[in-house]
């Protein structure tokens, strides 16, 4: 099959989730665009139409996942519920999303090193301020969480813990989900989230 020439045949989705696939496969040091642009047939130059090379290209698939969870998040923090079912459904909302699109979540926990890699000499300073700026958001992410357990242990519904720690460790099990979650699996992404709320919850509430 021929391969698409016109940068317009492709969404910006279908390359983020074909480069998250790749990366998931490949590992970021082996993945190529020529790779990625495969994934979605199209010519290796129609991909670099739309970026401008594999750094900005996984940059943009973190970006992408981390935002689509605070969408999710950021109404359920402002809501009325009680601490305790906000964080229940914080936490269904991060492992669902997890397990719907695993290669983005593997992303997330493999791929994140590069960030941390990224200086003047392997990077424009444009794409290390969007590196910077995700990173400000991903501190976002987790302040929201961080907020709901502050206030249950304020309202005496949760236990006094360590909020940083306990916030960091919660999140770090989250994470690891996209790791070894199997689509075919004994349960669903829905299941597993039930019951990882279940169990930090009982960590934390108050009795």
């Amino acid at each position: 099959m021929a391969r698409k020439p016109a940068s317009q045949t492709v969404s910006r989705d279908d390359i983020l989730y074909a480069a998250a696939s790749v990366l998931r496969q490949n590992g970021y040091d082996a993945t190529t665009m020529k790779d990625i642009a495969a994934e979605v047939n199209l010519t290796a130059a129609s991909l670099y139409h739309h970026f401008r090379n594999k750094d900005a290209l996984l940059l943009a698939v973190l970006e992408a996942g981390l935002n689509h969870v605070i969408d999710q998040l950021e109404p359920i923090v402002a809501s009325d519920q009680a601490p305790a079912d906000k964080l229940r459904a914080m936490i269904q909302v991060h492992v669902i999303s997890l397990t719907s699109n695993m290669a983005v979540g593997a992303a997330m926990v493999f791929e994140m090193r590069w960030l941390l890699t990224l200086d003047a000499e392997n990077g424009t300073a444009s794409l290390k301020a969007r590196r910077d700026a995700f990173f400000d958001q991903r501190d976002y992410f987790e302040r929201l969480y961080r907020q709901v357990i502050q206030a249950g242990i304020d309202q005496g519904d949760f236990l006094a813990v360590d909020v940083p720690v306990f916030t960091r460790t919660m999140l770090g099990a989250h994470n690891w989900v996209a790791v070894w979650f199997r689509e075919n699996g004994r349960l669903t992404g829905a299941q597993i989230a039930d019951q990882m709320a279940d169990t930090f919850l009982r960590a934390l509430v108050s009795e």
